[in-house]
Order: structure tokens, then sequence, then C-alpha cells
């Protein structure tokens, strides 16, 4: 599929004094009333790939707002990877929710995407002002995933290249470029979980995750939903599903459930 908005790329700038940053943003127009569809990518995603420019399109169809954008140190965004946490990147999506989002948002967030999502509800509901938060729809959702899915995984070697260099790398599938991982992020984490306790987002949230995904097991998003109790939470397990979901069966499942939670009949 062509990404039409592919170049009207607009920056916000974030941050003060050497923590600015310059962020890319995609933003298509409503054509009618309704939410504004905002994209979280992953760890090293930007807002021009598979699943992304696929919400795009059905905001498209939808006649409703879409926003992308990429976070620092990704894509078409100025800063550097290395520099990246889980605040930082959090601060960023904030920013652009707020120049952006409109009154009314759902928030489509893919693997890291989704721990963003979560903090951004937290986040909104803290500073008692911003958007309402209309759905969620989380797409492999990795939330606490330094402190759930990568330190107790490390290996000796690991842990002393972060105590010695302050990152390790790790070969990526995605990418001939390894995944770094700093010493920051993984502190910055810890000050960011939200499976700590009871979540509230108080909207609909539908999570599709695949059950063979490599990255994030499937127990992670049964985990995520327990910390869900009070929410109206759709699970769509599927199956065969790797990490990405990125099938033409799983684009399907992603934007049914984007449909459904943006457009309720």
């Amino acid at each position: 599929m062509t990404d039409q908005t592919e170049n009207i790329a607009t920056i916000l700038t974030v941050g003060d004094g050497p923590n600015a940053r310059e962020i890319a943003m995609l933003v298509r127009e409503a054509e009618r009333e309704g939410p504004t569809l905002v994209w979280l990518g992953g760890y090293r995603s930007d807002m021009t790939g598979t699943k992304a420019i696929e919400m795009d399109a059905l905001a498209g169809r939808l006649g409703l707002k879409s926003v992308r954008f990429d976070y620092s140190g990704h894509g078409a965004s100025g800063g550097a990877f290395r520099d990246g946490t889980i605040s930082r990147w959090l601060e960023e999506a904030l920013a652009v929710i707020d120049h952006a989002g409109g009154s009314e948002v759902v928030l489509v967030g893919s693997s890291m995407g989704g721990w963003v999502a979560l903090r951004l509800v937290q986040e909104i509901a803290r500073r008692g002002q911003g958007p309402k938060i209309a759905g969620m729809v989380l797409i492999a959702p990795a939330p606490d995933f330094t402190a759930e899915l990568i330190e107790p995984n490390l290996s000796e070697t690991e842990r002393r290249s972060l105590e010695e260099r302050g990152y390790f790398e790790e070969p990526s599938e995605y990418s001939p470029e390894p995944n770094i991982f700093t010493r920051a992020l993984i502190e910055d984490g810890r000050r960011n979980l939200v499976l700590a306790g009871i979540l509230q987002t108080r909207c609909p949230v539908h999570i599709l995750q695949g059950m063979k995904d490599p990255d994030v097991p499937y127990s992670h998003a049964l985990r995520l939903v327990e910390h869900l109790p009070a929410d109206d939470v759709v699970l769509t397990l599927i199956r065969d599903g790797d990490h990405r979901l990125s099938r033409p069966q799983d684009i399907e499942r992603m934007v049914a459930a984007i449909t459904a939670v943006a457009n309720p009949a």
C-alpha cells in the first residue's frame, strides 16, 4: 500500500536546551467527528511500517484523523537512539498527543508502544487534563519488558557489558543492525513499571497476541489482562502468530479491532 502522507511530515520540538529533539509526525486530517487514531510504535520501529500505514489507511476510510510519529532516535526524528528511555519516549508521545491528538484518541500500540500507551493513560489521568482515551488496541504489547523480559535473562557477559560500557548488544531478527539496550533504558524502565498493581484505563482494550511470538510470550499478555480487571478487555490469541503480526490475516484482525473500538455501532 502506498503511504499517501509520507511527504508532509511536520516537526514538533520536544524538550529544552540540550534535551531538545525534533520529533517527526505524519498527520491525516479528519473528515468527520470522531476519535483520533494515534500510532505508538515499537522499539526500533518507525511510523512507515506496515501496521502504522494500515492504521492510517483505515483512518482515511473511516474519515478519522490519524497521527503517527517517530520517537527520538527512530526513523525521521532527531536525537540519538542510545539516549532513549521509556520516560523520554513517553514525554514525546504526550507532546504529540497534546499538539495533534484532539479531544478524543484511540491509542494503537505495538510491542513497546503498548507499554507507552499504558503509561500515557496513567500520565493523562495524573495531570487531570488531556484527551479522553476512547479505546486502546495493543499488538503484542510489551509492558515492563526491560524488567520482565530482559533483566531476568541477561547473560554474565551482557551484565558485565552493562556495567563496563553502559550497554549491551544482541542480534536482531528484524534488522542487520544489532539491538542496543542501555543501562539508562533498563534503570528508567524500573521507574515506569505498570504491572506492579491494578491498571485502570476506563476504556475498551483489545489485545492481539501471537502464540508463537519469540520476543513477548503470550503469557505476558495473559498477565496484562489480569492487571485490567475493571476494564472491557478482549484478548485475541493468534495460534500461529509471531511478534510482528504483519501478515494479511493479522492486519485484518488489527483493522477489525481498531474499527470496533473507534467506530462502535
